[in-house]
């Protein structure tokens, strides 16, 4: 067979085409940068380069134009990580999958029920570590976020430093919709996806904003009470995801003049929110190890015999049943602290059953 210079160029097009289709958790592969080997410090432009696996054009970009924005998006994809592991510890997807960034198991890459919430925890991370870094003062161009108007009846008076979290969902809308952005991809199916799970996940953040005083008086009294808006540990966020994921519905794509939007596969169901999270495909089988649909299994995965939750040994197992085993756990004990000024402690050992899945 003869192949042509023009055939070459459109077997590669297409091949390049269907990269891009088949892999839909490009937008989220800056979360490689936690972590990040050989460690970069971002206190030059050369960074932003340096870190090739973990930015595309339109983020490396923004890199370099705020570059002490940086340090708040490290912090988020740190956030992302161990915020998601924490929140699925006890399920058969574990979150193992955000672990792999920059190259994604195929789960994350196909439009799932876990794709729709990386995308919004991560979103939500950006916001969250930008509102802070902002009210901390480590970037440039931002402060403390704006306070409401003062209400008349109110026992207490606007101010301190709120967490911008004005700015933050600013940001986090350039930075994380920006490869969703494109001219290319803003019609797919797996943009338009990630553009509202990124937007659910910000809507969060904001939800969740709450109002910490301060008192000041005489002896402890609170004669006069200073309020500002700050945002809740990082958990309570994914746990609010958590139970969004829970409450996903499947959409499809429809076309609808020149545009396309996403519907409800199930035409019975009430139409979503902009808060709530949207998937394109079914999620795996977790229960066993398949490389092609990016399933880890739940073989060896620890689980409760007691509980009848997710991390009960029925559920965990998915019926293969279980084994227990007696492990040593080594842990400190009898710590004490000693004038100036540390904290000294010894080894102490137990053995404990656990229950392992077959």
């Amino acid at each position: 067979m003869v192949w042509s210079l023009s055939s070459t160029v459109t077997v590669l097009v297409f091949a390049t085409l269907m990269t891009t289709s088949l892999h839909s958790s490009y937008a989220i592969q800056w979360l490689a940068l936690a972590g990040h080997e050989p460690k970069l410090y971002w206190n030059q432009t050369s960074s932003c380069r340096r870190a090739k696996a973990g930015m595309v054009s339109a983020q490396k970009k923004i890199c370099r134009q705020e570059l002490d924005s940086m340090e708040g998006i490290v912090e988020a994809a740190e956030l992302t990580k161990q915020t998601c592991v924490k929140q699925f510890a006890d399920r058969r997807w574990n979150c193992s999958s955000i672990n792999t960034a920059p190259d994604f198991t195929p789960d994350l890459d196909k439009g799932t029920r876990e794709a729709a919430f990386a995308y919004a925890l991560a979103a939500a991370a950006i916001s969250y570590s930008m509102a802070i870094e902002c009210s901390s003062g480590a970037i440039s161009k931002c402060g403390c976020g704006r306070t409401p108007p003062e209400e008349a009846d109110a026992d207490f008076h606007w101010g301190g430093c709120s967490d911008n979290v004005g700015y933050g969902m600013s940001f986090s809308a350039r930075f994380a919709d920006a490869p969703l952005r494109t001219k290319r991809k803003r019609n797919q199916p797996e943009s338009l996806m990630g553009l509202h799970n990124n937007q659910a996940g910000l809507l969060t953040v904001q939800e969740n904003m709450k109002r910490k005083c301060k008192c000041h008086g005489v002896s402890g009294s609170c004669n006069v009470k200073t309020c500002w808006q700050s945002l809740p540990e990082m958990e309570e966020i994914g746990s609010k995801l958590k139970r969004k994921y829970a409450g996903a519905t499947e959409v499809v794509s429809e076309k609808v003049g020149n545009r396309y939007n996403l519907v409800p596969v199930d035409t019975n169901l009430k139409k979503f929110t902009e808060q709530d999270l949207i998937y394109l495909t079914n999620s795996p089988d977790y229960c066993r190890q398949n490389e092609k649909t990016g399933s880890l299994g739940t073989v060896g995965r620890f689980c409760n015999k007691t509980s009848i939750g997710n991390d009960g040994c029925d559920l965990m197992c998915c019926g293969r049943g279980y084994k227990s085993m007696v492990i040593t756990i080594v842990e400190q004990c009898q710590c004490r602290y000693h004038w100036c000024c540390y904290v000294k402690c010894k080894e102490c050992s137990r053995t404990a059953e656990v229950q392992v899945c077959k």
